[in-house]
């Protein structure tokens, strides 16, 4: 009976994500949609947090650890930061930079502080390692998660919460004059992602250097 709940949780997050990304794409920044998608939005991405530990948690403790929570779980993880990471880049977050900086009506960002080349990055280091990965564990040799991918995953979902709160209660950080120091703080989360991000992949490619050396890994 218990060993069918971590992967029943494995599988909600999936369904949570379809709802997170949802209230994102009803979404629109000063524009279509309502504040109650980001709120909404919010506490749904919490609760996949939640399942996301306990899921692994319950696995090891009752010692059910299967093939499906092995690739769902990093599967769904993946889609859920990099799924927030492309909406924070694209058109529902865009504003003029007038309304940040009071530069040219022709320059937009996004009020996210996500740019689509941070999300490249961020792209290019999962499917790095998993190719990475896919090679080490074909010739029989573990290539688990290290320290710095661990923090890289807690520090993503810190940033993708702080970016929701901030968007969503811009007008209020304006008027009580926080507006500014909240934005350093988000720039701050969102530069701190991409560098933990760019730290684990460059580890993950020392690993996979080393393994290669060692004739562990066949060409």
């Amino acid at each position: 009976m218990f060993r069918h709940v971590p992967n029943i949780l494995t599988g909600s997050r999936l369904i949570l994500a379809i709802v997170f990304f949802s209230m994102l794409a009803l979404y629109q920044y000063d524009g279509r949609g309502d504040p109650t998608f980001l709120n909404i939005g919010f506490v749904v991405y919490l609760v996949a947090l939640a399942t996301d530990y306990f899921d692994g948690y319950l696995a090891r403790k009752w010692k059910v650890e299967g093939m499906f929570g092995r690739i769902v779980d990093p599967f769904v993880d993946k889609i859920l930061v990099l799924g927030s990471f492309i909406f924070f880049a694209g058109k529902n977050f865009i504003i003029p930079d007038t309304a940040q900086h009071g530069a040219s009506p022709m320059v937009v960002k996004t009020i996210t502080g996500v740019a689509p080349g941070m999300v490249v990055i961020l792209l290019a280091r999962e499917l790095l390692i998993t190719t990475l990965r896919g090679v080490s564990e074909s010739s029989g040799r573990d290539f688990g998660a290290v320290m710095a991918g661990k923090f890289k995953m807690v520090i993503q979902s810190i940033t993708i919460l702080a970016i929701l709160v901030y968007v969503n209660y811009r007008p209020w950080l304006l008027h009580m004059e926080y507006e500014a120091p909240a934005r350093v703080f988000r720039d701050f989360l969102i530069w701190t992602t991409v560098v933990v991000t760019v730290v684990s992949g460059v580890q993950y490619l020392r690993r996979a250097a080393a393994l290669y050396t060692e004739g562990a890994i066949k060409e």
